[in-house]
């Protein structure tokens, strides 16, 4: 469930202030691609940021410079309190246990990105998960899910099934909803709270980035229901 820390990887939260990269994570966009039905089906990847070994990402909404950080935190006095459960995963997770396969589902995770809508949603698919064609989309969908929400377990090795990721930092674009959602970090990276807490190491995990999350550090989808932009 924990990749190995990559060395020097990691994101640092200032107090009320931006995120703080180093180890050189490459910087990336992903759109979100739905079908003619308006599903999320797809990730798109965009535009690739110049390497850099350190740099700050804005969490406050606010930056004229973004996904960087511009100081604009403290002009609008940022309250950027990590109110989110630092309990692993697996505490905090609902089990929902089909034939072959299980999911795990932390709904407070939740970064609205809809990848388990398709096919009946996922919820269901879980019990029909020694069928073929439904065990497929039940572990794409899965995987899919950015945020780490839901993870599928495959019941006889007791392993989770996870896409690979090298460590990376995606920022996620939603046409779909009209807005930019959440940072996407990929692959194992450390995140450190701004209290010097290591949260646990997730191959997914979805970070605010509008600065209205109501879970902080983490993503909770209320950059689609603001319309948050990250125009260029």
């Amino acid at each position: 469930m924990n990749p190995q820390k990559p060395v020097g990887a990691r994101v640092k939260i200032s107090r009320n202030g931006p995120y703080l990269v180093s180890g050189a994570l490459p910087l990336h966009r992903q759109t979100i691609g739905t079908n003619e039905d308006g599903e999320s089906t797809s990730w798109d990847k965009g535009r690739q940021y110049p390497e850099q070994e350190q740099y700050a990402l804005c969490r406050c909404g606010h930056s004229a410079s973004k996904p960087f950080c511009d100081g604009s935190h403290a002009k609008v006095g940022f309250d950027g309190s990590e109110t989110a459960s630092r309990e692993p995963y697996l505490d905090q997770a609902e089990v929902i246990r089909g034939p072959t396969m299980s999911l795990t589902d932390v709904e407070g995770l939740c970064a609205f990105a809809r990848f388990c809508d398709p096919h009946g949603k996922v919820w269901n698919l879980v019990g029909a998960s020694d069928e073929p064609a439904a065990g497929k989309h039940f572990v794409s969908q899965t995987c899919a899910c950015p945020s780490g929400r839901l993870v599928a377990w495959d019941n006889e090795t007791g392993k989770p099934i996870e896409p690979a990721f090298e460590p990376s930092i995606a920022l996620i674009e939603d046409p779909a909803q009209h807005c930019s959602g959440p940072i996407w970090l990929r692959g194992g990276v450390q995140l450190i709270g701004a209290d010097g807490f290591e949260y646990e190491i997730r191959n997914r995990v979805t970070l605010c980035r509008c600065g209205a999350s109501q879970n902080k550090p983490f993503c909770d989808g209320t950059h689609a229901s603001i319309g948050f932009s990250d125009s260029e």
